[in-house]
């Protein structure tokens, strides 16, 4: 079956639907948040929903509001089936890559469920490591509801982070821009050099690097 015509399909249970038809009993959806970022974690979510579960208004994380996204984050961790966050650091971005890292972070997470999934639907491209059955979607955050359930869950995650990281690390701004390469965030490096939170293997961040 062409998984594409789901594109067409005002359908957001149309993929897990499908798992089911084909025999798979837990289906599990699972994004990230954080790849861009010049500092911080990439964290990723996985989530199980119970069988035709609607939640209203759970859709691309991207498209919410941060108050509404704090809102269904708790909505999701009532109603899923199991919630799985997984993690990977600054220096293990630069180590092996922030593809590697994100699927790392993606496979931990996946590890955290329970019931254990026989089905991973993943937003993107890239499929993981794990020996589970899995279907890789683009722009699945606004095409499965678990997918987009877990891009929620992920960004809320990864946001309380960074709003903590700003604390520890005064000075970046990590509370208003999260890690991203905002100006007022480049300016910042450049004044006080990176953190022990910064990628710095990551352009805007590496100039920096005194060694």
């Amino acid at each position: 079956m062409n998984l594409n015509l789901f594109e067409t399909i005002d359908d957001m249970l149309g993929f897990e639907k499908l798992a089911s038809r084909q025999g798979y009993g837990v289906v599990a959806g699972i994004d990230e948040a954080g790849r861009g970022p010049l500092a911080g974690p990439v964290v990723a979510a996985a989530v199980i929903l119970p069988e035709g579960c609607l939640l209203a208004g759970v859709t691309d994380s991207k498209k919410l509001t941060e108050s509404k996204r704090n809102l269904l984050f708790d909505v999701i961790m009532d109603k899923a089936v199991s919630v799985g966050v997984g993690f990977s650091d600054s220096q293990t971005v630069d180590r092996i890559n922030i593809l590697q890292a994100t699927l790392r972070a993606m496979e931990a997470a996946v590890m955290k469920l329970s019931p254990a999934p026989d089905c991973l639907l993943i937003d993107g491209i890239s499929p993981t490591a794990l020996p589970i059955h899995q279907r890789t979607i683009k722009k699945g955050d606004s095409l499965s509801l678990s997918i987009a359930a877990a891009s929620i869950i992920a960004k809320v995650t990864r946001d309380r982070l960074m709003e903590a990281f700003d604390k520890e690390y005064p000075g970046y701004g990590f509370a208003s821009h999260k890690g991203y390469g905002a100006a007022s965030h480049l300016e910042a490096i450049k004044r006080l050099g990176p953190s022990p939170i910064h990628r710095l293997t990551f352009r805007g961040v590496k100039e920096h690097v005194h060694t």
